[in-house]
């Protein structure tokens, strides 16, 4: 079995990468902020408030427009998205896959969640168990 997880170059190669501060400003102007980080991801890392998850895995339906699986906040091509995930690794194959749909606005976060919360752009503290 190879690996199939692109290298940094490669990801960034995949579709356009932005620095946080950017994307903040495309997600202010009205661009679909879309994380795909894992549940574990998020959990360990923390949220973004107001961004829409979506499991790598599910890119497909959750972006056909001729399906009505599709997220509502989309619709049409023309529909400007921002990737974010914990690397360019997580967010450069969905966003490429966006663009790959058709999507012609579509960029992901250089650095990923970690460069967002480094930008003191809105997050939420991570998730941490309940001491009993």
């Amino acid at each position: 079995m190879t690996d199939t997880t692109p290298t940094l170059d490669e990801a960034g190669a995949l579709a356009p990468l932005v620095p946080a501060a950017e994307a903040a400003k495309r997600v202010e102007a009205g661009a679909l902020l879309v994380d795909v980080r894992s549940a574990a991801g998020r959990a360990g890392a923390g949220e973004i408030p107001g961004a829409t998850v979506v499991d790598k895995a599910a890119i497909d339906t959750a972006f056909d427009l001729g399906a009505g699986t599709h997220l509502p906040a989309v619709t049409s091509l023309d529909t400007p998205i921002v990737v974010i995930c914990g690397s360019v690794l997580g967010s450069g194959p969905s966003a490429a896959a966006l663009l790959a749909k058709g999507f012609h606005d579509v960029v992901h976060v250089e650095g990923g969640f970690p460069a967002w919360k480094a930008a003191g752009l809105p997050a939420e503290e991570p998730v941490t168990p309940q001491e009993s």
